[in-house]
């Protein structure tokens, strides 16, 4: 079916092009405008897929006519996609992780070997591993918040143990109490998200089992900045994980 489109404006005194629209049903926006040709230009550009053009388009254009104060609608993908985030980003993968316990760790034998004997043989050389690995050779940076309660519950310690493997790839880990964390208003709802780039978050949601489900990226602008912010006051007040853990015995 045809989609049903709107004409906005345009930025040529009402003649002509560039312009913008919009799909009245879904509120998707279509701009049409002169393409850009220059090949040097068009090298610069990211994710430009075969039969794809891209067209110039003045700001105020966007500013005038691209609609305004609409309600974000939830884009989710799933764990193959949500797993590809981590082979595309490009500077930094940063995540905070508010939860109790993780479904998916008590299914694993590493945790049963945890819960029997208190330690794990981890493998190094999982898929998990070589990702980041690879990653962090490249001059990427992987960091992660875990939030733990006071005494830290079974999958928080496991988690803990967890972390000298994780550190081993490259990976900076830090540990912030909960009373901190809600001091702080970071811990609020539970969500647990990455920050890639600093710019897009992957919004992890679990089902009331605490198994994750699927992910909501979010490049909502005042959402990214409430994360990056976020990130900031918890790195700041986050221990090292292994001070944190020495601390666990006194």
């Amino acid at each position: 079916m045809a989609r049903r489109l709107r004409f906005n404006g345009t930025g040529s005194g009402g003649t002509g092009c560039p312009s913008v629209h919009e799909d009245i049903d879904s509120g998707d926006v279509i701009v049409h405008g002169p393409p850009l040709t220059d090949p040097e230009e068009i090298a610069q550009l990211q994710h430009l897929s075969e039969g794809e053009t891209a067209v110039v388009v003045p700001r105020e254009v966007l500013v005038d006519w691209t609609p305004k104060g609409k309600t974000r609608k939830a884009k989710i993908i799933g764990l193959d996609q949500f797993e590809e985030l981590f082979r595309v980003f490009q500077h930094t993968a940063w995540r905070l992780e508010t939860r109790r316990r993780y479904a998916s760790d008590e299914q694993t034998d590493t945790y049963r070997q945890f819960t029997q004997t208190g330690n794990v043989e981890w493998d190094p050389n999982d898929p998990y591993c070589e990702l980041i690995r690879s990653r962090i050779a490249q001059g990427k940076r992987v960091e992660r918040v875990r939030i733990v309660d006071n005494p830290p519950t079974t999958g928080q310690l496991y988690l803990l143990n967890n972390a000298e493997r994780n550190a081993s790839l490259g990976e900076d880990i830090r540990i912030l109490p909960r009373a901190d964390a809600d001091r702080l208003l970071i811990s609020s709802g539970h969500r647990d998200w990455w920050l890639f780039d600093s710019r897009f978050v992957a919004t992890l949601r679990f089902d009331d089992d605490d198994q994750l489900v699927d992910v909501e990226l979010i490049t909502e602008p005042a959402e990214v900045v409430r994360c990056n912010v976020t990130r900031d006051t918890a790195w700041h007040h986050a221990v090292p994980y292994r001070e944190f853990a020495a601390g666990l015995g006194e």
